[in-house]
């Protein structure tokens, strides 16, 4: 019985070409964008559930109560690691690490030098962390690991990188033309799915002989920085809400007065750290789950496709239903039938799904920086989602049309007698189409939505200069050298403006600090994001005065800056009456000499955060050089010329300003294109179908087109037969998407401290592109029919 129904299945599809092709087209584009996005959810979800004890393990986080709201970094003071350790005992293990991003690396063989940017910088960790992180060491040992000044545990990938094949377990490596490191121990090389990309990990009593300037910091409480994490093992009896207690309790003891009621220290769980962005996770779940349903949305859609042309090729096989029902056949049996027809075609679309996921996969690899890989002979999950997708995809594209067919009556099939009701007839088809286009719609007007967040976040005055300003590392805090290199930099032909600064007026490295002002006994209720910068870095920025002046020039702390809302929230109510009074932040007072307009330091995610901006030379780690457009090239090659003749021992790179700031947004941007693509394979999948209906109803009214040429219709008459029935279908589509996506798109611009408004020309650009797609794929079909010669329409029976 099988071996029959395949045998007339393949002849039936072999018979209608197109009906198959349609059908086959439209469920593989659903069905790999199925396996594009169940992939990648599934990546994203496995990411450092790997190690042993992840539902104990948690990072102590940071937040600042400030301004009637709160804000939040994954750094924790240096001090609170050691102080967890001491002073409670929940934790099984505690380990402090700080990071350091894009680091030079050196190996010094003799006369020799090769040196390169590790783009994951490096970590110096306490030994603890690798009884927490399942990493393990190909050799060396974690007892020992790390315990020793100056030494240090790569990764495989960094061992061949540094030493080729030779055993590189005694080693040297050396940090920023500086300090030099002893390898202890090889770690096996990270797997795809963790958020700890560090490879080369460093002793952590190192930590303050390598960065002198850190010894202060080490006690200071007040000094938050996103780079200082401290990770937590829990003990398995232990709770959350008892380790949350006893933080509450840490803060009144070491940070009290306003302190305690300003600062918090919070868990987070490991399995957190991915997916929170308030803390530097790289996507939101909510995202993942909108891709998901986007992915059974498109799914569905070529589903509806299959349907609707399923029904309307139905009347064409009434007499072949009837036969077989007069020759005995049951129901049943033709059910099946086209149940089988259904998963032949299926099946195709499975492995055509399969090769066009391959060709996707590199795409969507680039976008997420990921090694994703498709393979269901490798992935158990892979293989249980396409087996569960392909019989789910046969029963809903082959059931409805399987029960129509097999509902025949046979008396009424034989005469030809069967109409439009009798096979679902169009009420059934126009709410698939409806379906249909209502996804795409809802897909058109996110992507014009999440598209004009992305144009208001790139183009809106950031309170600073971005354009046209090029950020050069600056790798020692050695005065002479960076004094030397800001004045040939100057000089330079093409250059404008250039400071000596910690980071540009925006950005994703900050550190936070609390702060005492005037006379005042405590400390404010809120802590000032610092900004370490010369006195030129307001001209090459154009950060505009609103009172005082500018701080003079000098290598440490003598005066200070700040922003408007650092002002409003001393409760100064007149620029001008702060200037001249002292502050002190992080042990360090001088007065304020002036107050800058607002500029938008973060992202527009958060609101304008309180700002100092001073002299400290020490800090500076970048050279912002404001360039003229007028001759690039040549003013870059001088930049790299002159950077390198300053340190010849560094690896020289460079970054336009606009470029980080872009960064601000880059899971936007993935989502933008994400959504873009399922938006058009969405209206392409949506056209094959309307495609095929047109065609069908071309062919349903060849005579009733043939009788209405004769008495004189016109071609534009003709033409509105077809584009009535749809026009008033993605009328209704667009009446059940439009208030659906923007309850959904308003939701997604909350996480925006700054936003645009979804108006009126958001919904109408969303409609009047659907309608032109529409009339594109309906145009060309009804077109053809219209001007069919009457003749051979009135003979086509």
């Amino acid at each position: 019985m099988l071996r029959n129904y395949i045998t007339i299945a393949l002849r039936t599809l072999l018979r209608n070409r197109a009906y198959a092709s349609i059908n086959v087209v439209g469920l593989a584009l659903g069905i790999a964008c199925g396996l594009l996005i169940f992939t990648l959810v599934t990546y994203h979800f496995s990411f450092d559930t790997f190690h042993a004890d992840a539902s104990r393990t948690y990072r102590i986080y940071t937040e600042f109560k400030r301004d009637g709201g709160s804000m939040k970094t994954p750094g924790a003071p240096n001090p609170l690691g050691k102080a967890v350790r001491n002073d409670f005992t929940f934790a099984e293990k505690v380990a402090r690490v700080n990071l350091h991003d894009n680091q030079l690396i050196s190996i010094v063989s003799g006369k020799e030098v090769k040196k390169f940017r590790e783009q994951e910088g490096v970590a110096f960790a306490e030994p603890a962390f690798f009884d927490i992180f399942n990493f393990p060491l190909v050799q060396g040992s974690h007892k020992t690991a790390l315990t020793e000044p100056n030494t240090a545990i790569v990764t495989e990938k960094i061992a061949r990188k540094c030493f080729g094949n030779a055993n590189p377990v005694g080693k040297t490596i050396r940090l920023d033309n500086k300090t030099d490191f002893r390898i202890t121990g090889i770690l096996r090389d990270l797997p795809k799915n963790t958020d700890r990309r560090t490879e080369i990990y460093l002793s952590y009593p190192t930590l303050t002989s390598h960065f002198e300037w850190m010894k202060q910091d080490m006690e200071e409480w007040g000094d938050v920085s996103s780079d200082d994490n401290v990770f937590v093992l829990l003990k398995p009896a232990v709770s959350v809400a008892t380790v949350e207690k006893a933080l509450a309790g840490m803060v009144k003891k070491y940070r009290p007065g306003r302190d305690a009621e300003t600062t918090r220290y919070h868990l987070q769980p490991l399995g957190d750290v991915h997916f929170n962005p308030e803390l530097n996770g790289f996507v939101e779940k909510k995202n993942l789950w909108a891709l998901a349903l986007i992915g059974v949305f498109l799914i569905v859609t070529a589903c509806v496709n299959f349907v609707n042309l399923a029904t309307a090729q139905a009347l064409n096989r009434s007499k072949e239903v009837g036969v077989r029902k007069v020759l005995g056949s049951l129901p049943a049996q033709l059910f099946w039938q086209f149940i089988a027809e259904t998963a032949l075609i299926t099946a195709v679309a499975v492995l055509l799904a399969y090769g066009l996921a391959h060709l996707a996969l590199p795409y969507l690899n680039q976008l997420f920086e990921t090694q994703m890989g498709i393979n269901p002979f490798a992935d158990w999950s892979l293989l249980a989602f396409t087996a569960i997708l392909t019989v789910l995809v046969v029963f809903l594209s082959g059931s409805y049309p399987g029960l129509i067919l097999a509902g025949f009556e046979p008396v009424l099939a034989l005469k030809g007698k069967m109409t439009q009701r009798n096979v679902g007839g169009f009420p059934v088809r126009r709410m698939l189409v409806v379906a249909q286009f209502a996804i795409a719609q809802m897909l058109i007007i996110g992507t014009i939505v999440i598209a004009s967040q992305m144009r208001f976040s790139k183009q809106s005055d950031l309170g600073f200069n971005k354009d046209a300003i090029v950020m050069l590392p600056v790798p020692t805090a050695d005065k002479v050298k960076m004094n030397t290199l800001k004045t040939r930099l100057a000089q330079l032909a093409g250059v404008e403006k250039v400071s000596l600064c910690y980071q540009a007026p925006a950005s994703n490295n900050y550190s936070e600090s609390s702060l005492k002002f005037d006379t005042r006994p405590e400390s404010e209720q809120f802590s000032i994001n610092r900004k370490a910068a010369d006195a030129d870095y307001l001209a090459t920025f154009n950060l505009k005065l609103v009172a005082g002046r500018n701080i003079f020039p000098s290598d440490t702390v003598r005066e200070f800056l700040l922003n408007e809302t650092a002002v409003r929230m001393l409760n100064v109510k007149n620029p001008q009456e702060i200037i001249g009074k002292y502050m002190e932040i992080n042990g360090r007072k001088a007065p304020v000499v002036g107050v800058v307009r607002d500029f938008h330091n973060l992202s527009f995610h958060e609101k304008v955060q309180p700002v100092c901006i001073m002299s400290s030379t020490d800090n500076y780690d970048n050279c912002a050089v404001k360039i003229s457009l007028g001759n690039v090239k040549p003013t870059l090659a001088g930049l790299e010329k002159i950077w390198n003749e300053a340190y010849p021992e560094y690896v020289y790179e460079s970054q336009f300003l606009d470029e980080r700031i872009a960064g601000f947004y880059e899971m936007e941007a993935i989502m933008l294109n994400l959504i873009q693509a399922f938006a058009g394979i969405a209206i392409f999948i949506g056209c094959l179908g309307l495609y095929g209906l047109v065609s069908f109803m071309a062919v349903q009214k060849t005579k009733e087109i043939g009788i209405r040429k004769v008495l004189g219709a016109s071609i534009g008459s003709l033409l509105w037969l077809f584009g009535r029935e749809f026009s008033r279908l993605i009328v209704i589509a667009f009446i059940i998407a439009a208030p659906v996506a923007w309850y959904v798109m308003n939701g997604w611009l909350q996480d925006f401290q700054y936003r645009i408004e979804i108006g009126a020309g958001i919904f109408v650009l969303a409609i009047a592109s659907t309608f032109v797609v529409a009339v594109l794929t309906v145009g060309y079909r009804s077109v053809r029919a219209a001007l069919a010669n009457p003749v051979k329409s009135l003979r086509s029976e």
